[in-house]
């Protein structure tokens, strides 16, 4: 006892006596805790909107980017205009939306410590990974078509593709 601090003596004192504790109340003591869980999946304020255009978005993006890369890799051009500019404008448009879950996705990732949250049926987070999936081959192919021709080309249709 003279080598036990005196914080370690007055434990084993408790430990050393027995308390008789009636059988009726032990069982009430010892039942498992049941806990609930307080957090929604989802989080609320308008969110619940973004999600599911953010779901909607990545969805048509990540294959039109697929798209526009093999067209790049395979004819040195991205998309063809289209009627009224429109096949030009979704592949703009779907490069813009990428870039903006990924954003989102660091933003989120920079302030709770973790990527976005699932979304219904995992889709959001399905959409996150194809979109950062999206991002490395956009610089694969990138970088490809640079060491290739010397450039990538621009947002606007030019001559030397559509002229």
């Amino acid at each position: 006892m003279l080598l036990l601090s005196p914080s370690s003596a007055s434990l084993l004192s408790l430990q050393s006596h027995s308390y008789h504790v009636d059988s009726s109340r032990s069982r009430r003591l010892h039942q498992p805790l049941k806990v609930a869980g307080m957090a929604k999946e989802t989080t609320d304020g308008g969110n619940g909107i973004v999600e599911k255009v953010a779901i909607a978005g990545g969805l048509v993006s990540t294959p039109v980017i697929a798209w526009s890369l093999y067209t790049l890799k395979t004819t040195g051009c991205g998309l063809p205009p289209g009627p009224g500019g429109s096949i030009g404008a979704l592949e703009g448009v779907s490069y813009l939306a990428v870039v903006g879950i990924i954003g989102w996705s660091l933003y989120t990732k920079a302030k709770t410590g973790s990527g976005l949250p699932g979304g219904p049926s995992g889709l959001l987070g399905a959409v996150e990974g194809l979109s950062y999936l999206s991002l490395i081959a956009i610089l694969v192919v990138f970088g490809l078509q640079f060491l290739d021709k010397g450039s990538i080309p621009g947002p606007l249709p030019s001559d030397q593709c559509f002229g």
